[in-house]
């Protein structure tokens, strides 16, 4: 399955995840982060065999592929903003076609 975050960098970037969600494919890099006692124990106490980078890592892809997902619904819904007028003409004309054979008033 192949998941693509537009908007990460500046050219598009295809990462080819398994069935399980990790990413199979390019060399990791070390790196160094600093991160407040307090999370550092939370993430210590999450249950789960993964290492701590590894439980990061995770907890970034979920967070940067969630991102991608905010960035394109917010597209999306400027398009239809952009047409709601329309769409909302076109629905009541759609609704004028409706039959009235089983209102009771008729």
């Amino acid at each position: 399955m192949a998941i693509l975050f537009e908007s990460m960098i500046l050219a598009a970037v295809t990462l080819r995840v398994g069935s399980n969600g990790y990413y199979y494919g390019s060399m990791k890099v070390k790196t160094s982060i600093t991160l407040s006692a307090d999370v550092l124990e939370q993430l210590d106490r999450v249950e789960g065999s993964e290492s701590r980078s590894a439980l990061i890592e995770r907890i970034l892809r979920a967070f940067l592929h969630r991102r991608a997902l905010d960035e394109v619904q917010a597209r999306d819904r400027a398009l239809l903003d952009r047409d709601a007028d329309l769409f909302n003409a076109e629905a009541l004309d759609v609704l004028e076609f409706q039959t009235t054979w089983l209102d009771a008033d008729e």
